[in-house]
């Protein structure tokens, strides 16, 4: 698929025990179901040719011959199908029996792997008919062809080089050194096991757990396809409990006790990026030799894409998980400023309280710092600094915040000061440019610094993750302060934390908290109309869930420009125009290149989640990258 895209396909078809031509022919016809449907990856279970329950009519060589059989009937049956198909079957050579997969492609056999571990314990018996793969490759005649038989074999797609298939089967994945590691630091971004795991109390647990937990350490797809309906029932039940996981992310899974297709489109740009990332992932001294590599041609597909796109990707959709996370990210900001208070023997800590947003989250903060540290509240300094823009409504919400909280308040109006700085440096006070709100932004900043230092204390930031990314911050005036609290926190996230803190309050802060998140994200730099905010910054710089969507993708996962666009229509469909989406992608490129400077001095502030711009942790850019390259195409 188009951006690295690939419908994968897990299929569990009902079988008959030992009946392979009425196997394949239920094989075949979900083949083709699963390519009519846009896959190009199809897994089946383990020995889902015979069934995986043959027992010892394994060593029979009429099963071994219709097997032998049935392959050849689907290699011809999906020779005409755009996409690769891995069935499992038995396979003899000589004194040897191989449990293996048979991955095929456009009727040709491109590889059999054979399973590497052999249980043989409890109810798994199956060293009584199958021999472990060794570290040779066995050469042997199968279907007409000659074919090989290989332990370790990467299958590439020339047309789409980061889809690299690497197979393992059932057990190979549950020992202590799964075959799918060496694969993975090999090259390989998707692993298919082809499983036949039986049902008891407690285990769709674990294999849910160790499924996601294998991707996430490999930074892989992987697709778990295990046997269902039609297995012997004589000692156990299979309940064809299909998953596909990507980097530790559950895409797809099938309800159990059935059988049928599941499908997920993984994303193989998204994998490799992330192997680029981790510096520690490929192991060269001990990974010397690429298994063996067997190539194949596939179209590049252009499908819709079936893969959910939230709007928010810093914002868990589940309410539970969205709580945990924002107690979580309070207790990470708070641990991290009580830190620094008591490294520093502050005796205050000083906040700009706007009754905006991002000062409310940077007190709630301090609140809780200081709590955790069993000191005043009176230890907290806030301040407003009411001037041209100021609104009552702006105003009252910050007092009450104050009083509500218990913190110390300070109330200092700045109009004569910005006034006559302006007659200083000859700035006429009704040109509402640039020099005029920045001035007052600058003015801000002294009085806090000054505050501090008078009382012994330090300036706590409020400025957020979104407002860096887009440079929306005055150079050494809200950029700037000791301790940045909300340094990693992207404005979509702040309105969650803080409605997380109103949610468990009352009285008069609840309604204060909740009238602040009803409020127009606004600098209030320029004279209110009527009483009302006039300057509304996504009015000026775009929706900031947006470019909150924007940027998780952009840094986090360096996609281009068109793939994210690509993602953005999906995901706001219905919300906003592709006109308005293109507009607003264009400016945060644009931005972003050209406010790094900004970036490149900022203060200190705790990481909170995987996306943060400080020039000390995860984002190091020069201030002078020209960003042409970099805007959308589409």
């Amino acid at each position: 698929m188009k951006d690295g895209f690939l419908r994968t396909a897990c299929a569990t078809p009902k079988i008959k025990v030992a009946d392979c031509a009425n196997n394949a022919k239920n094989i075949i016809a979900m083949a083709k179901e699963a390519a009519d449907n846009g896959a190009s990856l199809v897994v089946f279970p383990e020995l889902c040719i015979t069934g995986y329950t043959c027992s010892d009519l394994f060593l029979q060589r009429s099963l071994l011959s219709s097997a032998e059989k049935a392959l050849g009937n689907i290699l011809e049956q999906t020779k005409e199908l755009d996409a690769v198909i891995v069935v499992g079957l038995p396979i003899a050579n000589g004194a040897s029996l191989y449990n293996c997969a048979a991955v095929l492609c456009k009727g040709a056999i491109l590889g059999l792997v054979p399973k590497k571990n052999i249980p043989n314990y409890s109810e798994f018996y199956e060293l009584r008919h199958f021999t472990p793969a060794s570290g040779e490759s066995i050469d042997l005649e199968l279907c007409g062809r000659t074919c090989t038989i290989t332990p370790d074999i990467i299958f590439e797609c020339r047309s789409m080089p980061e889809f690299k298939l690497g197979i393992e089967i059932c057990e190979d994945l549950w020992t202590a050194e799964p075959p799918s590691g060496k694969l993975a630091l090999s090259g390989a971004t998707i692993i298919a096991n082809l499983s036949a795991s039986d049902e008891v109390i407690g285990k769709a647990d674990y294999r849910r757990m160790l499924v996601k937990s294998t991707s996430a350490r490999l930074l892989s797809a992987y697709l778990y396809c295990s046997a269902g309906q039609g297995e012997s029932t004589t000692d156990m039940v299979f309940s064809g409990h299909n998953l596909i996981c990507e980097n530790g992310t559950t895409l797809a899974e099938s309800k159990r006790f059935t059988t049928g297709i599941i499908y997920a489109d993984v994303d193989l740009q998204k994998l490799e990026g992330e192997r680029r990332r981790s510096n520690t992932f490929v192991n060269p001294e001990k990974y010397k030799e690429v298994p063996c590599v067997a190539y194949f041609d596939l179209p590049v597909k252009h499908l819709t894409l079936n893969r959910p796109i939230s709007k928010t990707p810093f914002v868990p959709e589940s309410k539970i998980n969205l709580e945990e996370r924002c107690e979580e990210i309070l207790t990470i900001q708070a641990t991290g400023l009580a830190t620094r208070i008591e490294h520093t023997n502050a005796k205050s800590v000083v906040i700009g309280l706007s009754g905006g947003l991002d000062s409310t989250l940077a007190l709630i903060v301090a609140v809780h710092a200081m709590d955790r540290l069993g000191r005043d509240r009176k230890d907290i300094i806030a301040v407003t600094m009411p001037c041209f823009g100021t609104t009552k409504r702006t105003k009252s919400n910050a007092e009450i915040l104050a009083e509500s909280y218990g913190v110390s308040f300070c109330d200092i109006d700045i109009s004569k000061s910005v006034t006559q700085h302006f007659e200083d440096i000859g700035q006429d006070i009704h040109t509402f440019d640039v020099t005029y709100e920045n001035g007052q932004a600058r003015e801000r900043t002294q009085v806090l610094m000054d505050i501090a230092n008078k009382t012994g204390g330090f300036v706590i930031g409020t400025g957020d993750l979104s407002e860096l990314a887009l440079g929306w911050a005055t150079y050494n005036g809200d950029h700037m302060s000791m301790y940045a609290v909300n340094a990693s926190i992207p404005k979509t996230l702040v309105r969650h934390l803080t409605a997380y803190e109103a949610d468990h309050t009352e009285g008069k802060l609840k309604n204060a908290l909740l009238d602040i998140l009803d409020t127009p994200v606004s600098p209030e730099l320029l004279p209110p109309k009527d009483g009302e905010i006039a300057q509304k910054t996504e009015d000026l710089v775009g929706p900031y869930e947006l470019h909150d969507f924007f940027l998780y993708y952009f840094v986090r996962l360096g996609f281009t420009a068109d793939k994210i666009y690509r993602l953005a229509k999906i995901a706001f469909e219905g919300v906003y125009d592709n006109e308005t989406i293109k507009k607003w992608l264009q400016t945060f490129i644009r931005r972003f290149f050209s406010q790094q400077f900004k970036r490149s001095c900022l203060p200190d502030g705790p990481k909170v989640g995987t996306v943060t711009l400080s020039p000390r942790g995860d984002w190091r850019m020069p201030s002078d990258a020209v960003s042409t390259e970099f805007m959308l195409n589409d």
